[in-house]
């Protein structure tokens, strides 16, 4: 389901990464506990009263003609269009300034449902100036408090208040989606071309051509339908000040969310970069389906030899998802590429298989009798009883003695036997341990 999006705008310091950390509750430099994905987000995600959003924040905006301001604007707007909901916020401290007054005009330009957040309202005194924020004309000012964590409830509530109606699901249990991330220029939307075997995507060979994620419907034949999800190409912050980047990674990452199965395409002729390694990451935490595609095959030389070494690359930095099948591909000459949609549906089924649960457990069983449960000063890990709670991915509550005892290690040694007792190829697998009352 796409989520709505939050954009939080502003003039510089009136503490907007502060509220930005208050509104989505965390920190926002993240370091998971699998190699290689390790990344500082430039998104995150929110819930209140049951809805999940997506939040962006902007630069600082100065109603200047200074390019590096130019650009900073340029970014707010993208992030306006992307919104559902715009929070402009202010400072209490400083008053009402003109700089506030030329981007209240901005913004009313926009025909987007504006959220008027007053920060650093700590102290009664402070919260008077509140009134003086009227004169914007975008309603009522809600003060709030960024170091202190005041107010946030009131904000939240308006800014749920004016998101779309939630979609009503509709059963496409049959239809496959799935979508193409990866670094600018690495051939996505030449594969989406490929597949079609007709020009309905743009194609260039201009890093970052595509903007938006172009969805695509087609039939293979064995008469399965899909759904192709051309996404933004994904590029390292700090290396290219392209001012669209961010809003492109945002886009992919909806992408994301309304896939069944994610490629992640690799350039054969640039070899893998670190870059790779943080956009798969984002696949893997999503959940979904992964297929490593690599492309540009046909203009590698003694193939044979680079097959072997690329693959142990692969594996090598790739060590999170080994689970995810690898394809080496051409768009140009549309090498392998008829092998992707039954890969596609194999992974598909494999997503949505579940396992009854005394099978669940005789395999459970067996592994532990390969290989006892660890021990923490005398106390020995037990494991009870599994059962499947969910598919895509398949999950499954393993219910033991203490959930401390369960490291990190022992579960994916139990994730290695489930894939090796099931088919699981090209899904994720999640397994939460969970104490025995």
């Amino acid at each position: 389901m796409l989520l709505p999006v939050v954009a939080l705008v502003g003039r510089p310091n009136v503490g907007k990464s502060t509220v930005f950390n208050r509104l989505v509750g965390e920190r926002i430099s993240i370091v998971e506990d699998l190699p290689g994905v390790t990344r500082d987000r430039i998104y995150a995600t929110g819930k209140w009263l049951g809805r999940d959003y997506r939040l962006i924040d902007t630069g600082g905006i100065e109603m200047t003609d200074e390019p590096m301001m130019t650009q900073i604007r340029y970014q707010a707007d993208i992030a306006m269009e992307e919104a559902d909901v715009i929070v402009f916020m202010v400072n209490s401290q400083e008053g009402l300034t003109t700089e506030d007054e030329a981007i209240a005009s901005y913004l009313h330009r926009t025909k987007k449902p504006v959220v008027l957040a007053v920060n650093k309202a700590d102290n009664p005194e402070q919260r008077q100036t509140v009134y003086d924020f009227y004169a914007l004309g975008l309603g009522d000012p809600i003060p709030v408090s960024g170091a202190h964590g005041t107010g946030f409830g009131d904000l939240l509530d308006e800014i749920v208040a004016h998101f779309p109606p939630e979609a009503e699901q509709v059963d496409d249990s049959q239809l496959i989606k799935f979508s193409f991330i990866g670094r600018p220029n690495v051939g996505k939307s030449s594969l989406v071309n490929a597949l079609l075997e007709e020009k309905r995507v743009i194609v260039s060979n201009i890093e970052g051509t595509t903007r938006e994620a172009v969805d695509t419907r087609f039939v293979d034949e064995s008469g399965q339908e899909f759904t192709m999800i051309d996404t933004a190409g994904i590029r390292r912050r700090g290396k290219v000040y392209e001012k669209t980047e961010k809003y492109s990674v945002m886009r992919s990452l909806s992408a994301i969310e309304r896939s069944d199965i994610v490629c992640v395409v690799l350039d054969a002729e640039t070899g893998i970069r670190e870059q790779d390694k943080h956009v798969a990451g984002y696949a893997l935490e999503s959940g979904k389906g992964i297929i490593i595609l690599v492309n540009k095959w046909d203009t590698v030389e003694n193939k044979e030899k680079v097959f072997d070494e690329f693959t142990q690359d692969i594996r090598s930095e790739f060590r999170f998802l080994s689970f995810a099948p690898i394809l080496f591909v051409s768009a140009k000459t549309h090498q392998r590429l008829e092998r992707l949609p039954d890969l596609l549906k194999e992974i598909h089924a494999n997503q949505n298989r579940r396992i009854q649960s005394s099978t669940l457990n005789n395999v459970i069983s067996d592994a532990v009798a390969m290989n006892p449960t660890p021990t923490d000063k005398g106390r020995r890990l037990k494991i009870y009883y599994a059962t499947q709670v969910a598919v895509g991915p398949p999950t499954f509550v393993v219910f033991v003695n203490d959930v401390e005892l369960m490291h990190f290690s022992y579960e994916r040694y139990l994730e290695n036997q489930l894939r090796q007792a099931f088919h699981f190829d090209g899904t994720p697998l999640k397994i939460i341990p969970r104490e025995r009352q």
